[in-house]
C-alpha cells in the first residue's frame, strides 16, 4: 500500500525542498569570465567580475580559482555584500605584474574592504617582489611597495592553507577587522628582504593565527596598535625579525595593546624572539596582559627584549622617554639558544617603568654557557628555573 502524507507534511517538504535550493551556494570560475591561464594576460576585469557576481548573490556564493597561473594587477574586492558567505578557492598561483612599478604605489595588491563572512582556501599568491627589492636595496628611487593581501574593516573572515611568496613588502594585513582565523598559512620570502612582515594585526579584535610557517625578512608577525584578543599558536619563524609587538607610541594619541597569547613558537636563527618595541616619546599607548609562553630559540640575537627606547636616525625623539606603560607580561616556559651574550633585555622607559614582568622556567644559553640579562625600569619577578640570572 502506497504511504499517505498529511496535507502538511506535504507542506513542510514543499517548503523545505523549496528553500533548500534557494539557499544552495553557487560557483563562479573565473576562467568563464574570460581569466586566462597563461601568467602573462591581465585577468583583473574577470576576477572583478567573479567577485561582482558572488557578492551581489543572495544565496552563498564560491569563487573558484583553477590550477593554473592568473595575472593580476592590483584588485579591491569591496563590500557589503548581499551575503555573508563568499569562499574564494585557490587551487592554483595570483602572480602580480613582474614590473613592480605597476603596483608599486597602490598599497595593496590584493585588498577586501567592507566585507563579512569570505573564506580563502588555498592557492598561492606570487608578490613579484624582487626586483622592488634590490632596487631598494641599491639606493636609488623606488615605489613604496604594495602589501600582497590586505582585509580592511571586515569581518568574519577566515584564510585556510594560503601560501605567500615574495610579496613586495608586507604579506598580510589585517586592519579593523573583526573575527579573523588563518590558518596553515606559509609565508616565504629572503632573510634580507626590506620590509616584507609576514602576517601584520592592527586596530582588530578576535585574530586567531594557528598552525602557520613564516620565512621573511622582517617580522613573522607585527602587532600594532588598537590590537586585542589576539591567539598566535604553533609557529615557525625563521629568517625573520620575531615576532614583535609595535612599534607602539608613534603618535601621541594611540590604541593600546591588550590580550594577546602567543604560544608553541620556534625561532630558528632570527633577529629577535619575543620583542615589545615603543618609540621614545610621549604617548598614551599600552601594551598589557601579554602571555608568551612554551617556545624554543634556536641561535636567536635577542631571544627576549623589550626596547622602549626606540628612535631609528635619531629623528623625532632624541631625549625624549617613551609614555607607552608596559605591564602584566609573562615569559613561560622559554628555552634554546641566544647568538649574542644578553640574552633577556628589558630597556624600558624611565618615566613609565615596565610593571608586571614575570619569567618563568626560562633557560636560555650564549655558547653553551648561561647567558646574561639586562634590566633598566623594568619591575617584575621570576619563578622556577630562570636562566640567566634575574634582574628583575
Amino acid at each position: 500500500m502506497a504511504p499517505v502524507f498529511h496535507p502538511i507534511t506535504l507542506a513542510f517538504l514543499f517548503f523545505f525542498v523549496f528553500h533548500s535550493s534557494l539557499a544552495a551556494p553557487v560557483t563562479y570560475n573565473v576562467a568563464n569570465f574570460g581569466a586566462k591561464p597563461d601568467g602573462k594576460t591581465d585577468s583583473t576585469k574577470a576576477f572583478l567580475t567573479a567577485w561582482s557576481n558572488a557578492c551581489g548573490s543572495t544565496r552563498p556564493a564560491s569563487i573558484y580559482v583553477p590550477r593554473e597561473r592568473f595575472l593580476l594587477r592590483n584588485v579591491v574586492f569591496t563590500g557589503p555584500c548581499k551575503n555573508k558567505a563568499i569562499n574564494i578557492q585557490i587551487d592554483g598561483t595570483l602572480v602580480a605584474p613582474s614590473d613592480y612599478r605597476v603596483i608599486g604605489n597602490a598599497g595593496y595588491w590584493l585588498l577586501f574592504q567592507h566585507v563579512n563572512g569570505v573564506s580563502i582556501r588555498g592557492g598561492n599568491l606570487d608578490g613579484q617582489g624582487t626586483g622592488l627589492w634590490s632596487c631598494k636595496m641599491s639606493g636609488k628611487s623606488c615605489p613604496n611597495g604594495a602589501s600582497t593581501l590586505g582585509f580592511s574593516n571586515s569581518n568574519n573572515i577566515a584564510i585556510t592553507g594560503l601560501t605567500s611568496l615574495n610579496s613586495q613588502i608586507f604579506h598580510i594585513v589585517v586592519n579593523g577587522c573583526q573575527n579573523v582565523k588563518m590558518q596553515g598559512v606559509k609565508v616565504i620570502a629572503a632573510g634580507n628582504s626590506p620590509n616584507t612582515d609576514g602576517i601584520h594585526v592592527q586596530l582588530s579584535s578576535g585574530v586567531t593565527i594557528l598552525n602557520s610557517k613564516i620565512q621573511t625578512g622582517d617580522d613573522c608577525v607585527s602587532i600594532g596598535p588598537g590590537t586585542s584578543n589576539l591567539w598566535i599558536e604553533n609557529v615557525a619563524c625563521g629568517p625573520g625579525h620575531g615576532i614583535s609587538i609595535g612599534s607602539l607610541g608613534k603618535d601621541l594619541q594611540e590604541q593600546g595593546v591588550q590580550n594577546v597569547t602567543v604560544k608553541t613558537v620556534t625561532f630558528a636563527n632570527t633577529q629577535n624572539g619575543f620583542r615589545i618595541k615603543s618609540w621614545g616619546r610621549p604617548s598614551n599607548g599600552f601594551a598589557r596582559n601579554i602571555l608568551f609562553q612554551h617556545a624554543v630559540m634556536v641561535n636567536v640575537q635577542n631571544p627576549i627584549v623589550i626596547d622602549q627606547n626606540y628612535c631609528p636616525g635619531n629623528i623625532g625623539c632624541p631625549g625624549q622617554v617613551s609614555g607607552v606603560k608596559v605591564s602584566n607580561v609573562i615569559y613561560q616556559d622559554i628555552h634554546g639558544t641566544s647568538a649574542t651574550q644578553v640574552a633577556v633585555k628589558f630597556d624600558c622607559s624611565s618615566k613609565f617603568p615596565c610593571s608586571g614582568i614575570r619569567l618563568e622556567n626560562v633557560k636560555l644559553t650564549f655558547k653553551n654557557q648561561p647567558a646574561q640579562a639586562s634590566c633598566n625600569h623594568a619591575g617584575g619577578r621570576a619563578a622556577g628555573l630562570v636562566q640567566p640570572d634575574s634582574c628583575l
